[in-house]
């Protein structure tokens, strides 16, 4: 019995980056091997098994076979005569096909049967073997290491044969949650737009995600607008969101929120009257398809809706800005809604010549809110109450009060 580790955590310490998780697999060992050591099996669908002092997973060497579509769709093969290079010509990419023996300190050689070092040092995203077209959900991890390292390009031959397939229908069998796991590890990675660039590339953005793959071609006003390309705007606006460091949320929103631009009337461009709703009724479809967490939708939603009146803020009055806060449920969702003001400013500033711009209507609009919560409602309910009105007459009482308030802080 021999173990290794293996994969990114190799990966990552010949690239001199951190490393958060390490992968180790077991060469010349059955399930019962394992058990009479002490480890405990967790593995559903292949044998992995916990280490009884680090509770690391170890898993068993193994070969892959392709028994149906989509990612479900393996036999398993594990036995202890299952050999390491075996193991690792089962693996995505050449720069994750490496392995090092489990006392590694980074100084002993490695072992590399499938030239995983030498595309590191080219920056190449390389498939290992043909069997990498057996699983769909390669596709999507290809294009987010492709945001990771942002140097790397993927190779020809690789991308073609994503295109292989994506044209024989592999991603139409995604599961939905793998497929949001994997976007939403992308979203968070130094350069998301080079995940959307490679899934376009191969075709699959057309497929997983049409409402984002329509955007590109489609015109804006260059004077606000002077990328033009709606796509281009929204690649933009998503590094942005990375650069400024914003979390999922706010990135998943920065990414949804002109989907409607796709479905203007050619005969309205290059002007999107009303993409507003249109960007959050395609909004709801995609949450549902890949059934996206809540505080992720419903901050896409209240940025797809109300991203423009946010940017015309600075014209509104203290009525309509305080009509505004209660558009957006800033008043119960404070945090919420300073989430929405930094896609907002994400948005503004993801324009070519606009990346350094200020954009004061994030703090003027917080600073309203301040001033509306910072109002002390019960006496002035109470005071109402006292000159004898009811229900709808004391909630106005209190608006007016939330509006005297941000009159004066703005």
């Amino acid at each position: 019995m021999k173990i290794y580790m293996v994969g990114g955590a190799v990966r990552d310490r010949l690239l001199q980056r951190p490393v958060h998780d390490t992968d180790w697999v077991v060469v010349g060992a059955s399930p019962e091997d394992m058990t009479a050591r002490g480890f405990t099996p967790v593995g559903r669908d292949f044998p992995v098994f916990l280490h009884p002092e680090t509770h690391e997973e170890y898993a068993l060497a193994r070969t892959e076979r392709k028994s149906g579509m989509g990612y479900r769709g393996f036999v398993v093969h594990t036995a202890p005569d299952v050999t390491l290079e075996e193991d690792l010509a089962r693996r995505d990419l050449t720069i994750n096909a490496i392995a090092a023996p489990a006392d590694w300190t980074g100084a002993e050689d490695v072992f590399d049967p499938y030239h995983g070092q030498a595309d590191l040092q080219a920056r190449v995203l390389r498939h290992v073997t043909e069997a990498f077209r057996e699983d769909p959900v390669r596709i999507l991890r290809v294009a987010r290491f492709a945001a990771r390292f942002t140097d790397f390009t993927v190779a020809p031959e690789t991308l073609q044969l994503m295109r292989e397939m994506v044209d024989a229908g592999e991603a139409d069998h995604l599961v939905p949650e793998r497929v949001w796991q994997e976007i939403s590890r992308g979203l968070m990675e130094a350069q998301p737009s080079r995940m959307f660039e490679v899934l376009r590339a191969c075709g699959a953005l057309r497929v997983l995600l049409p409402e984002l793959d329509r955007l590109w071609g489609v015109p804006q006003r260059a004077e606000y607008h002077p990328e033009v390309d709606s796509g281009v705007h929204a690649m933009l606006v998503l590094d942005m969101a990375a650069q400024l460091q914003s979390p999922l949320s706010v990135r998943f929103a920065c990414l949804c929120h002109d989907f409607g631009k796709g479905t203007t009337p050619a005969e309205m461009l290059p002007r999107h009257i009303g993409h507003e709703q249109r960007s959050a009724r395609l909004l709801q479809g995609v949450c549902a398809r890949w059934r996206v967490p809540n505080d992720c939708k419903e901050l896409a939603d209240v940025v797809a809706r109300e991203h423009g009146n946010i940017h015309r803020s600075g014209e509104l009055n203290p009525a309509a800005v305080l009509r505004l806060l209660e558009r957006c449920d800033a008043l119960r969702k404070p945090a919420r809604f300073a989430e929405a003001l930094l896609a907002c400013e994400c948005d503004a500033r993801g324009r070519t010549g606009f990346e350094d711009r200020p954009y004061p209507q994030r703090q003027r609009l917080q600073t309203a809110l301040d001033a509306a919560l910072a109002v002390d409602t019960a006496p002035v309910a109470q005071a109402a109450a006292q000159r004898g009105l009811k229900g709808p007459a004391i909630g106005e009482a209190v608006a007016s009060a939330r509006q005297q308030a941000v009159a004066q802080a703005l």
